[in-house]
């Protein structure tokens, strides 16, 4: 998934159908996008590091197939450039570094940070326990929702698989309020079959994409 850059106009109609959908329930919903979820700098230079020790073994045995030395001191430096080099290149152009991570360690970043943002923003305090957060991260190509316990009990995880994957396509597409329009829509209706609304509802989160 490619940086978008969301106008005000978008915001606007993720606000709008946020409040379409919570008119209609008791239910709570709440929009993340993450640009990244962590800066990768750290395990980058772990994997280069241990990329430059291997090929530095695979050329120290090449040099002595072909029966050529060279000066210990000289191959250490050589060693300490290229990885100089390396971090000097990780720390100058932070969008190499997801490259070079695992998709596993990706995919973990992006889940702790969605856990992270559904504490932060009070998901989990709704006065039924129906909050749930729709979370994208857009350098991992993550998305995932989280629900609280009071909605999450109701509902098979097949129907979040279906609104994850739905979501990852249209973001993957360059669609990604569009995704999250649908998102909201497709969460309003279940939280609707499992929690009309009711007399006195009061809206207890923001109705709002975040960005950070």
């Amino acid at each position: 998934m490619a940086r978008h850059t969301i106008s005000p106009q978008d915001h606007a109609r993720v606000t709008a159908a946020i409040k379409a959908a919570e008119q209609k329930t008791d239910g709570e919903i709440y929009c993340v996008v993450a640009h990244a979820s962590d800066s990768y700098f750290f395990p980058a230079a772990l994997v280069s590091m241990v990329g430059i020790l291997l090929a530095s073994l695979v050329l120290g045995f090449v040099l002595e197939a072909w029966w050529l030395s060279i000066r210990l001191p000289w191959f250490a430096a050589a060693q300490l450039l290229a990885a100089a080099a390396a971090l000097l290149l990780l720390w100058a152009a932070p969008s190499l570094r997801i490259h070079l991570v695992p998709h596993r360690l990706r995919f973990q970043a992006a889940h702790a940070n969605a856990q992270k943002q559904f504490l932060a923003h009070n998901v989990h305090l709704t006065e039924a326990r129906t909050g749930v957060l729709i979370f994208v991260s857009m350098a991992e190509r993550y998305a995932e929702v989280l629900a609280d316990s009071g909605i999450d009990s109701r509902v098979e995880q097949p129907v979040w698989d279906g609104v994850v994957r739905d979501l990852t396509a249209s973001a993957g597409d360059g669609r990604l309020v569009d995704g999250f329009v649908a998102a909201i829509e497709t969460v309003g209706a279940v939280l609707v079959r499992h929690f009309p609304v009711s007399p006195g509802d009061t809206d207890e989160l923001d109705n709002r994409l975040v960005e950070i």
